[in-house]
């Protein structure tokens, strides 16, 4: 399937501490890690934060600047994907170790569902607090904890990007506030995202067994 890809680095990371696109993990920045699965697309586009791009050393990518929510950054780089594009991934680059295995399972389940996520299954017991007390207690056999890249077609992204103003924290929900289903696929526990210090240390720990990188 011709699919496009846009890979979202334009965050600030407030809970990592600082902005995470070029941190270094075994001696690759994140970025370059996070889009080695999708060397193989025709279309890409990276959104950084506008004062990284002159950094940006990705050949076959364009570059956008991202805006201050991550939906405005979704949206700029919706911009510049070719108006031909059918079916775009969105993928989040403090994943920097989602494996293609994973990306493949996401684009073969996209040839026949328009929203597609990948999810791992939620093991901890999860409950639902109000100040500070417990009110109830979740079935987690029916909860998934969802992973990106999330792929969509581009038409109905864009369709849920107008329909709904405000920010989300993945782009399946403004889709979801259409109303139009969102299918789960396996993820894997490798596309583990990177938001403290203590996430990145645990890729590292991934990696060095193997002596190198992806």
């Amino acid at each position: 399937m011709e699919a496009g890809v846009i890979l979202v680095a334009a965050g600030e990371g407030r809970r990592f501490g600082s902005p995470k696109a070029f941190l270094d993990l075994e001696g690759r920045p994140l970025i370059e890690r996070a889009a080695a699965p999708f060397a193989s697309f025709r279309d890409r586009v990276l959104v950084l934060r506008r004062e990284d791009l002159p950094r940006a050393r990705l050949p076959g990518w364009k570059l956008v600047a991202g805006g201050p929510r991550r939906r405005d950054s979704v949206e700029n780089g919706l911009r510049a994907l070719d108006p031909l594009t059918a079916t775009v991934l969105v993928h989040d680059a403090a994943r920097p170790l989602a494996p293609e295995a994973l990306v493949a399972r996401v684009l073969e389940a996209a040839l026949r569902h328009p929203a597609v996520v990948p999810g791992v299954p939620v093991v901890d017991t999860v409950k639902r607090v109000r100040g500070g007390v417990v009110v109830e207690t979740l079935d987690r056999a029916s909860l998934v904890a969802v992973q990106t890249p999330q792929a969509f077609r581009t038409d109905l992204l864009r369709r849920a990007l107008l329909a709904d103003p405000s920010d989300a924290t993945d782009e399946a929900a403004l889709v979801e506030g259409l109303g139009e289903p969102v299918v789960t696929v396996p993820g894997d526990p490798r596309a583990m995202k990177v938001t403290t210090p203590e996430d990145l240390d645990l890729l590292r720990a991934l990696l060095r067994p193997c002596g190198k990188g992806r």
